[in-house]
């Protein structure tokens, strides 16, 4: 199986030190991004570490995909304990960072320990002896700065391109429980909070330099050149409003999450649309190698604002769900998250929680103070730091998370399929883990399709998507490459039988979920807010862990994780 190149990277940020490990026997096994990030989390992280606590780890790493030049491959993932679900976490990001990261010739970059000054660290290409060259610079000039300050700063000082630095804003340092790591400006390591994580680590920013064209013996198949010119010959309507363009079906089957999900459907849709969106898009936007260009770069002439998005999840948490039907409005607090470091989901969220506990729905005034309030921890902004599930009663509101995390769009009580994969997700109520709604509004073949009412017949396909969103993030590849990489093209293109990769994809799933159960999840964590109002919701819940081959509380047998590996014990830093 092809799989990942290079030594794991560790960097000491209490020691100021850096060193190498061969990884070549979990490479085998994992092949990279997600998959090897979980593996080395589940062994190195205490199982009652703190989140925000020095004895947390942070993990970047890329796939083996990364050293090929085909579509959909311009992605990275990172994993960590999240301050936010207090769970295992991976998130990925898009843009141009991989290829920097891949040429500086690690597999994985991990992040122990924490400073007591403001850091960057220097990650600079392997050196021809395997010793790593790794610089840290105290940056405490950058305290508090905006993510396109930190890269003007870099590009100044280190001749640094944006597509070579990961960071945080202003909402990293402070803590804010869903800030994201940044980079390329406008791409996000986006949900759980592993820019407050870095916040605690001292690490204002990461940068990595190294050949990105690293000359590596991978013999790619056909299949690859087949998927780069299917990516640049498709009209996809994604190419000119990205995942904006579902916007008004999900209006129209009751799936849009409005008035923080007291409604399921916005009068003002028309305004925050697709078409709304590719009226303001102005050029094409990318990540690297990829031919399908997807990204929205956007501006309003009249105002000035100037962003890229926003995506769908955007337009849902602070357009529908905050009650604001301007697109341009959508557009501003998309940008202030961007440049202050902060998830749009769980951001839109937790503002929309506000606006209906003071009947302010629609005042995008308001929305814009409450961001960039958060982002600094200032006045009611700090309590809305800590996210929906520990302010909702403050603040007289519903609890709308699973397992701490804030709900996406794509409505599960009109799309069950999709409302039971929110509820099974390590990593909580996240459209793309489980990804099930393609096949509910119908986004997919008809033949492949399911009626959205219900959950007969959802649970193996569910586990099937949820191991296949495994590997891609493991390759790592882009999840929008659904229907151009077929299940045929992913096995070629990894030198595996498609079997092999759904059972790579439930064992990576099997060790997130072991790592959580260590830290008190089970099946009560597994539920919605609206579980009682899906019919067979508990029967399907059992179905789906039985088919993983997992107790029947939503635990993992001692034996189904598979690692090989004894977990690190609770206390051991």
């Amino acid at each position: 199986m092809r799989h990942a190149q290079g030594p794991l990277l560790t960097v000491d940020l209490t020691e100021r030190t850096a060193t190498t490990t061969p990884i070549d026997d979990r490479l085998d096994s994992f092949v990279g991004g997600r998959g090897l990030n979980t593996s080395l989390a589940y062994d190195r992280i205490s199982s009652d570490a703190d989140p925000l606590g020095p004895e947390n780890r942070v993990y970047f790493s890329t796939g083996p995909m990364q050293y090929s030049t085909t579509s959909y491959t311009g992605r990275m993932a990172a994993t960590s304990v999240s301050p936010l679900t207090d769970g295992l976490l991976s998130s990925n990001a898009g843009g141009f960072l991989s290829r920097n990261v891949t040429g500086a010739g690690y597999a994985a970059v991990e992040l122990a320990g924490a400073s007591d000054d403001l850091l960057a660290v220097h990650v600079r290409e392997i050196g021809p002896d395997g010793e790593p060259d790794v610089r840290f610079e105290e940056v405490s000039d950058l305290e508090q700065s905006e993510v396109s300050a930190v890269s003007d700063r870099f590009a100044e000082t280190h001749d640094l391109e944006p597509q070579h630095v990961a960071c945080i804003g202003p909402a990293g340092e402070n803590g804010v429980r869903f800030a994201s790591v940044m980079t390329s400006d406008t791409r996000a390591f986006g949900r759980g909070g592993l820019g407050a994580v870095l916040g605690s680590k001292g690490v204002k920013a990461l940068t990595f330099d190294g050949e990105a064209d690293a000359d590596l013996d991978l013999d790619w198949p056909d299949d690859a050149g087949e998927i780069h010119r299917e990516a640049a010959t498709s009209d996809s309507i994604m190419k000119r409003q990205g995942t904006t363009s579902v916007t008004e079906l999900a209006n129209e089957v009751d799936a849009l999450p409005s008035y923080y999900f007291a409604e399921t459907s916005f009068e003002g849709v028309e305004g925050i649309s697709g078409d709304r969106v590719e009226e303001k898009k102005y050029k094409k936007g990318t990540c690297s190698s990829c031919a399908f260009a997807c990204k929205l770069p956007t501006r309003d002439e009249e105002t000035g604002v100037e962003t890229e998005g926003p995506e769908f999840e955007t337009v849902m948490a602070f357009g529908s769900n905050a009650g604001v039907d301007d697109v341009v409005d959508v557009m501003r607090a998309n940008e202030l998250c961007d440049e202050l470091g902060m998830d749009t989901i769980s951001c839109g969220d937790v503002v929309s929680m506000f606006l209906e506990s003071e009947d302010e729905f629609g005042n995008a005034g308001l929305v814009r103070s409450l961001v960039e309030q958060i982002a600094y921890r200032e006045g009611v902004g700090d309590k809305l730091a800590e996210g929906v599930h520990r302010a909702h009663e403050e603040f007289g509101a519903d609890d709308w998370t699973v397992k701490g995390m804030e709900f996406s769009g794509h409505d599960g009580r009109a799309l069950n399929g999709q409302g039971l994969a929110f509820a099974t997700a390590n990593r909580g109520a996240d459209h793309m883990y489980g990804e099930f709604y393609p096949y509910e509004y119908p986004l997919v073949d008809p033949d492949d399709a399911f009626d959205p009412t219900g959950l007969d017949g959802k649970p193996p396909k569910l586990v099937e998507k949820e191991n296949r969103n495994a590997v891609l993030d493991s390759a790592v590849v882009c999840k929008f490459s659904r229907g151009t990489v077929t299940d045929d093209h992913l096995a070629a293109l990894l030198d595996a039988d498609y079997d092999d990769l759904q059972s790579l994809g439930a064992r990576v799933v099997a060790l997130e979920r072991a790592f959580n159960n260590a830290r008190g999840f089970d099946r009560e964590d597994d539920t919605l807010p609206y579980a009682d109002a899906i019919e067979g919701f508990d029967a399907a819940l059992s179905e789906y862990y039985a088919i993983r081959g997992w107790n029947d509380d939503g635990t993992v047998p001692g034996d189904a994780a598979g690692l090989g590996a004894e977990r690190r014990p609770a206390g051991d830093d």
